[in-house]
């Protein structure tokens, strides 16, 4: 059992491919914020660090681990799972979810996340996406995933619009 932190503070980031998560993360991450590393089962990018943009599994072990009630969310996006684990969530304070994901957070836990919503022009966001390398995964896939996974999406606290934030 994990130790609740009581009134624990978190933000959490959520947005299309290429809407500028990373980005704003890593601009928190400059601020002292702790991110907590999700856990996942699709292939790293061209440049991805296991243990820093995520822990990579492999399918059995997150099937494993979310069987075992490991993760305090996890969702299956494009095939692929991913998924936070309990400790983190009650331990860290700086988060990259999906819709799903937010979905399954607690009552008692939502009063307490900020949840920023990247919603950046798709224009731009495929402009981004062609140069992205994404083993296992194309432009056009993620698009139509992200739409269906965003469609009626209205659980956030604020929503970037701006792509040069």
């Amino acid at each position: 059992m994990i130790m609740m932190i009581p009134n624990h503070k978190r933000i959490i980031i959520v947005g299309k491919a290429a809407s500028g998560k990373d980005h704003l993360r890593k601009r928190f991450e400059e601020k002292g914020f702790k991110y907590a590393v999700s856990y996942t089962t699709r292939p790293p990018r061209e440049g991805e660090v296991d243990g820093k943009d995520y822990f990579f599994i492999g399918q059995e072990e997150g099937e494993r681990l979310k069987n075992m009630g490991f993760f305090y969310e996890s969702v299956e996006f494009n095939g692929w799972l991913y998924g936070t684990s309990e400790y983190q969530f009650y331990t860290d304070d700086l988060f990259i979810m999906t819709p799903k994901g937010i979905s399954l957070i607690k009552p008692e836990d939502r009063k307490n996340s900020f949840i920023i919503y990247t919603d950046i022009d798709m224009s731009i966001r495929r402009t981004r996406l062609v140069n992205r390398n994404m083993p296992g995964d194309n432009m056009d896939r993620r698009i139509m995933a992200d739409e269906l996974d965003f469609a009626d999406f209205t659980d956030y606290d604020l929503r970037i619009t701006n792509e040069d934030f």
